[in-house]
């Protein structure tokens, strides 16, 4: 008699119970003698699984899913047939399975108010569920019909959509959550769908709204058709600019963050007077670095930021790199003074600094500063710093023979990181660095493809010659997806000698999956990483 025994009794029978006419015919009479809504979609699930794990059996569970993805079978029940069917047997969809599903899911929602709980009682266990709603029945029903959709995008955009403006805030909640998956996965038009996610930014439910800000702000750029509802929460609740986390330092609140990061410049006020204040959020300057020069009216107060870090301080170095990238992106020369005096503190490249003693050299290098900076630098040479510092004294003077035999012993470093730094260097100086191919042309056919692509990349930039390198780009263009976008930037630069790899190209653009997709783990970047390829990729055929 308990419904959670006859719910796991389901896929039991399937899984353990090897007579397969026998379990399709005790399924068939469990279904008809169901009643309990929670049952019910275990029951349906069962026959999926059945399907799949008894193909000669198959058409006798089908044509009871198909049967029950009809009237006068209940919503919930039919949409979990709608899903067993989209994985199962996709041909026995109907033509218009998206509005079939939409209208079921608003059926099953309107019928969800538990009975003996009229509209107008206002219960403990009422205000309960509208501080913290939830349907993880409902939400199973639509991953498993997302799930089963794939690659069919527009297919799930429209049925994004549909489940976004429901009248249901429970239903909107779980579209929030199932949109990130689709957006982390999958490439697609996504204006209108972020356009609706911007919308639940007002509602009244804070799981909504927060659910919706937190997928935003994994979108960066695309993230911006929702940004004058963004710009409008950050407007109105200054008390969301920031999140403090129990005994740790303030960060920047999901709706300015995800503002910034969407590149919107409305994002700067707040900003600055975060900036101006005692303790100013921890990360903050990464933010920044999304609007560029939008952000050049915060560079005071980056440059005061950074002036009053404390040089001898453990978290010296996890202070500066935030603002040092701020600063790189608002480009402020400005600062020239605040980055020498955190360069002096690391005579030797070591302590507490040596995380940022890089980023310190490349922001110089950046803002044209390294001959300021070159007493500074000289001693690095001799440090695990070798190679950024050796590229920013040639850029500032040019002085070949005094830096390529530094970059050449850099690259028979045993750590990887500083082989890698030297090879980009060497890339940077391009035919000066002709003394250093037989080095190059051993890293770029041994090892990792992460760590191949860079030196063949250096390669064509020392040589122009695309012959040796093209066969190379192009195995490591298939081996390791995360290796496409620094190709696609080489490819970019190679303009028509890039022509015999238009194929990768195009049918990378033509490929709906994200290159960054990975089953069950995902990363922040992803997203942007992947856009970045396809605008790379479109730069590369623009140069063809």
């Amino acid at each position: 008699p308990d419904p959670a025994v006859r719910r796991a009794a389901a896929g039991a029978l399937v899984r353990f119970l090897d007579d397969p006419p026998r379990v399709l015919e005790l399924l068939r009479r469990r279904l008809s003698a169901e009643r309990d809504d929670c049952v019910l979609p275990a029951l349906t699930e069962a026959l999926g699984l059945f399907a799949q794990r008894y193909p000669a059996y198959a058409d006798g569970a089908l044509d009871l899913l198909a049967e029950q993805s009809a009237p006068p079978y209940p919503p919930g029940q039919r949409l979990a047939a709608l899903g067993q069917l989209a994985l199962r047997a996709p041909g026995r969809l109907p033509s218009d399975l998206i509005p079939v599903a939409v209208r079921l899911l608003r059926e099953r929602s309107a019928r969800r108010l538990p009975p003996g709980e009229p509209a107008g009682t206002d219960t403990l266990v009422r205000r309960i569920r509208r501080l913290r709603p939830s349907d993880e029945q409902g939400a199973a029903l639509l991953r498993t019909l997302h799930g089963a959709l794939g690659d069919r995008v527009d297919d799930r955009i429209a049925l994004l959509t549909g489940q976004l403006t429901s009248p249901d805030p429970v239903d909107r909640c779980n579209a929030v959550w199932m949109s990130a998956g689709l957006f982390r996965g999958w490439r697609g038009a996504y204006r209108r769908p972020v356009r609706l996610l911007g919308a639940q930014l007002g509602a009244d439910q804070d799981r909504l709204r927060d659910a919706a800000v937190s997928v935003l702000a994994e979108l960066y750029a695309l993230a911006a058709p929702a940004a004058d509802d963004l710009y409008a929460l950050v407007a109105a609740r200054p008390d969301l600019w920031t999140h403090r986390w129990e005994r740790s330092s303030p960060t920047l609140g999901g709706p300015l963050k995800a503002l910034a990061r969407s590149g919107d410049p409305r994002a700067v006020p707040a900003l600055a007077q975060l900036l101006a204040g005692p303790a100013a959020p921890a990360g903050l300057g990464f933010e920044v670095g999304h609007l560029g020069r939008a952000a050049a009216p915060l560079a005071p107060a980056l440059r005061h930021r950074l002036g009053r870090i404390p040089l001898a301080s453990p978290t010296a170095a996890p202070l500066a790199v935030p603002l040092l990238t701020a600063i790189r992106a608002v480009g402020d020369r400005a600062a020239v003074p605040e980055l020498l005096r955190l360069l002096s503190a690391v005579p030797d490249g070591s302590g507490v600094w040596d995380e940022a003693v890089g980023q310190v050299i490349e922001t110089l290098t950046e803002l044209g500063a390294a001959g300021q900076a070159a007493p500074l630098l000289r001693p690095l040479l001799r440090t695990r710093h070798a190679a950024v510092a050796a590229g920013a004294l040639w850029s500032a003077d040019g002085d070949t023979p005094a830096v390529l035999p530094v970059l050449r012993r850099e690259l028979t470093q045993a750590d990887a990181g500083l082989r890698g730094s030297a090879v980009r260097q060497l890339g940077r100086l391009g035919p000066a660095a002709r003394g250093a191919l037989p080095e190059l042309g051993r890293l770029a056919r041994s090892g990792p493809a992460r760590e191949r692509v860079p030196a063949a990349c250096a390669l064509w930039r020392v040589t122009g010659d695309p012959d040796p390198v093209r066969s190379l780009l192009r195995a490591a263009w298939t081996a390791d997806p995360r290796t496409r976008v620094p190709i696609a930037r080489c490819l970019t630069v190679m303009g028509p000698a890039a022509a015999p790899l238009r194929d990768l190209v195009t049918a990378e653009l033509t490929h709906p999956r994200r290159h960054t997709a990975r089953d069950g783990s995902f990363g922040h970047h992803d997203i942007p990483d992947d856009e970045e390829l396809l605008r790379t990729c479109r730069g590369v055929l623009a140069g063809l």
